[in-house]
């Protein structure tokens, strides 16, 4: 059986706008840390909030997060 991990392209968005991880989480209602966390791959989160930066971002939810296959 395969295992899979969310991977994200969150940094790059991120740098596309031109927004700090504070200026990102200040827009979806989180903290620094939790956008930072997100980033590294240490948290994953909720529907609710990848579809919130997706929508902060104006990106799909799909071009943002993705699913990486583990060995």
């Amino acid at each position: 059986m395969s295992n899979f991990r969310l991977g994200n392209r969150l940094k790059v968005a991120r740098a596309e706008k031109n927004l700090s991880q504070e200026n990102l989480a200040v827009l979806a209602g989180v903290t620094r840390q939790t956008i930072s966390s997100i980033e590294t791959g240490q948290y994953n989160p909720s529907a609710l909030l990848a579809l919130t930066l997706a929508r902060r971002l104006e990106k799909p939810v799909e071009d943002l997060f993705f699913l990486e296959e583990t060995p």
